[in-house]
């Protein structure tokens, strides 16, 4: 294909995409109005699926399978990374030295550690009830993780995060998503159908499959978030080329 042949390719699409954006914005209610068609479906459709968190319906139940592209995007650039800086054959890391840590960060930082975990999964573990949920919570483990390089140092970091591990961790949490999304087609329905039952609101056996796919993202997010910590700081560790033999 040709330079300008891509070019009126280009064209073409940017107006149907603009085409299709303007007609969506003539069809939104007035700024400020009274009148909020998506929001009141979203409310009515969580309190019938027993979803406390209107937030989690909606992103686990009433659009799931945009959430399930949102978690491959983020599950693409771990694996893009986890390609880009493997370790090749010519090169070798350098063991970290130590650095000298104020006791003051030592302490607070071991501290906080387990409380900032703790906090990470309950925030995964109550997103059907409260504002967070997966993403949120998966975010505030990987952090909680690395609270130990910052207060200790590097090496007990790699103590407690086997990248290895982590990178199963990833895939597993993608493919629960996944096959969670199967089950709806097992029992007749849509895929990523709510089909499980809806439990009893405000509990935290409600909201049907919502806790479970609200789990799956929140493991793929923490392990997804260590690996691409775990890479990045490895990359910055010293490379030297290995001697000839």
């Amino acid at each position: 294909m040709t330079g300008r042949a891509r070019l009126w390719l280009l064209a073409a699409g940017l107006a149907a995409t603009a085409a299709l954006l303007v007609a969506a914005c003539l069809r939104l209610p007035d700024f400020g109005g009274a009148r909020h068609p998506y929001g009141d479906l979203a409310v009515r459709t969580a309190l019938a699926q027993r979803t406390a968190n209107t937030v989690s319906s909606v992103n686990f139940d009433q659009r799931s399978f945009d959430t399930l592209g949102e978690e491959s995007i983020l599950f693409a650039a771990v694996l893009g990374t986890v390609v880009l800086l493997r370790q090749t054959r010519d090169e070798r890391r350098e063991a970290p030295q130590p650095a000298p840590v104020a006791p003051a960060l030592r302490r607070y930082g071991t501290i906080l550690l387990p409380v900032t975990l703790l906090i990470g999964l309950y925030v995964i573990a109550h997103g059907q009830l409260s504002p967070g949920g997966g993403f949120q919570g998966g975010v505030v483990v990987a952090t909680a993780l690395h609270l130990l390089y910052i207060g200790v140092d590097y090496r007990a970091l790699e103590r407690i995060r086997p990248v290895a591990l982590y990178e199963l961790a990833d895939g597993a949490g993608e493919a629960a998503y996944v096959v969670l999304g199967a089950a709806g087609l097992l029992a007749g329905s849509a895929y990523l159908a709510n089909t499980l039952p809806h439990g009893t609101f405000n509990t935290m056996a409600s909201g049907g499959t919502v806790p479970l796919l609200n789990a799956a993202v929140g493991m793929e997010v923490a392990a997804g978030v260590v690996v691409l910590l775990g890479h990045f700081l490895g990359q910055a560790l010293e490379i030297v080329e290995e001697e000839p033999t």
